[in-house]
């Protein structure tokens, strides 16, 4: 309710209005594009903070104070949509340039790079969701007929928490945990025991399906540039987000 509260209040204070990589096709309100406010004074407090918090905190604490969208929680969007909003957030208070260190491939030697946030593409889903925003296909090795969703930033973060909790000397399952979260049913079956025997017992051709399908269908930003080393010779680098996307500049 907090949450809600301060979009709220932010409603009327100068934003403009982003498209989302989704298209809004992956949530209940259907919301295509969001409100988000420009980066003031009072937000470099969260910047300047960066180091002592963790990215996802940097990122809760950023689009809680800059969508003004008292509809849409940051824990159900997806991370394309907020990883477009960090982009747009940096972009119209420092500008496009994003710098990178990087190592030549053919000489081992150090140089630094600069390309402009604006040439990210869109990756688009090679397939539509159905109207609740999952998808349904069919598991090649089982031939079992699965229904999935995408994880939200929530679900991520909740297994990210699970993960850094879990004994160190023990084998985490995240392959597993990751799978629970994506499955809604198996068969029409969406009873979650059912679905959990499935999952320890699923060939590792059906789970890398399952993957590959996922990444295909994610609508998000392409992420990955290439650079052109001294050399000549081709480097690939991936923007990243949380603290050290806005440290730079503090």
């Amino acid at each position: 309710m907090e949450e809600q509260n301060v979009n709220q209040t932010n409603f009327n204070l100068p934003h403009d209005v982003l498209t989302l990589p989704s298209g809004g096709k992956f949530y209940k309100n259907k919301k295509k594009s969001v409100k988000v406010g420009f980066l003031t004074a009072a937000d470099e407090n969260i910047l300047a903070s960066a180091s002592n918090m963790s990215g996802d905190q940097v990122i809760q604490q950023l689009i809680r104070a800059k969508v003004y969208e008292p509809d849409l929680k940051i824990d159900d969007m997806l991370e394309g949509d907020i990883e477009a909003i960090l982009v747009f957030l940096r972009n119209t208070a420092f500008g496009p340039e994003y710098n990178v260190n990087l190592t030549d491939p053919e000489t081992g030697n150090k140089f630094e790079s600069t390309f402009s946030l604006d040439e990210l593409n869109f990756s688009k889903p090679e397939v539509d969701p159905d109207e609740n925003g999952h998808y349904t296909t069919t598991l090649p090795k089982s031939g079992k007929t699965v229904k999935l969703k995408l994880l939200t930033f929530g679900d991520k973060k909740e297994l990210s928490d699970r993960e850094n909790s879990y004994p160190k000397n023990m084998v985490t399952p995240k392959v597993t945990w990751r799978l629970l979260k994506q499955i809604i049913s198996i068969d029409n079956n969406e009873d979650k025991t059912e679905i959990a025997k499935f999952v320890e017992k699923m060939p590792i051709m059906d789970s890398k399906f399952i993957t590959n399908f996922i990444n295909k269908n994610q609508p998000s930003l392409d992420l990955i540039k290439e650079i052109i080393a001294p050399s000549g010779k081709s480097v690939l680098t991936r923007v990243t987000f949380g603290a050290e996307f806005f440290r730079p500049f503090f």
